[in-house]
């Protein structure tokens, strides 16, 4: 199947890209990498009358820093983050997760702004960001905000993004040296969206401390206090794993509940191995 006829504007610069975005209100698309859009397209489940290319644009490719964050353009493709071509803000937790996005063809293109504003559950960077605390600037035609990644997602597939806004930039709060984090997704097989997502971040330098469960068909679901208690702990053997994602997720099959259990767990080990 073919895209619906659209309008292909390739603005020079950002405002120029937000100006065009408003001009066609809820008809007009934003596209970078296109790794999700371009699909959608295809099967006719998005059927825009224009599309507004912003991958060229440099405003969206670059990284700042200083002493306790680093802001990411939304335009940053996954393979800068996977090659180390970008500064890592989290003690090598973002390559990690880069590394482990689909293929590496999809990599070579997709961007870490569009996989957040397709805002799909099971995705690496929906639940890294939110595990990592980060903030996302988003510009429209009535100047700039920030969002909590917390509050961004706002379910399966929907944000927090107004008509007419773009996602800009991406910060992240600079892992400390002592800081640990683990990372586990179960997947059917390599490079397919995951089963179930395992996240736990530990900075103990920064008093925190975020356990992450994934891909549950629903923005990721923060467990705060199981974190703090693992991290205080230093262990989650007192701690039954089970009953604390089933509290997380009452409505989950069997098997999901399971998948998510083992997630989890495999995290917390990367983190306290013994």
């Amino acid at each position: 199947m073919k895209p619906v006829p659209f309008e292909y504007e390739k603005p020079g610069s950002l405002s120029l890209a937000v100006s065009q975005l408003s001009a066609t209100g809820v008809n007009g698309k934003i596209i970078a990498g296109g790794q999700s859009l371009g699909p959608m397209l295809n099967l006719r489940l998005a059927r825009p009358e224009a599309l507004i290319d912003i991958r060229q644009l440099d405003e969206l490719s670059r990284v700042q820093s200083d002493e306790k964050t680093v802001t990411y353009g939304a335009a940053i493709r996954h393979v800068d983050f996977e090659d180390g071509l970008v500064e890592d803000a989290t003690q090598g937790m973002m390559r990690h997760v880069a590394g482990g996005i689909a293929h590496r063809a999809v990599r070579n293109r997709g961007t870490i702004g569009g996989s957040l504003a397709h805002a799909d559950p099971a995705a690496d960077w929906v639940n890294t960001t939110i595990a990592l605390n980060a903030t996302f600037t988003v510009l429209g035609s009535t100047g700039r905000r920030t969002i909590a990644a917390a509050d961004f997602f706002l379910g399966a597939f929907t944000t927090s993004l107004n008509d007419g806004e773009i996602l800009e930039k991406i910060t992240i709060p600079r892992l400390s040296d002592q800081a640990a984090w683990g990372y586990y997704k179960i997947c059917r097989k390599k490079g397919e969206f995951a089963e179930a997502i395992g996240i736990l971040v530990v900075d103990p330098a920064r008093g925190f401390a975020r356990a992450v469960l994934g891909a549950a068909d629903a923005p990721p679901i923060v467990l705060d206090q199981l974190a703090a208690s693992i991290a205080e702990s230093g262990t989650a053997k007192d701690i039954n794993l089970e009953e604390a994602v089933q509290a997380a997720l009452p409505d989950a099959s069997p098997v999901s509940l399971r998948h998510h259990s083992v997630a989890l767990q495999r995290a917390i080990q990367q983190v306290y191995p013994s």
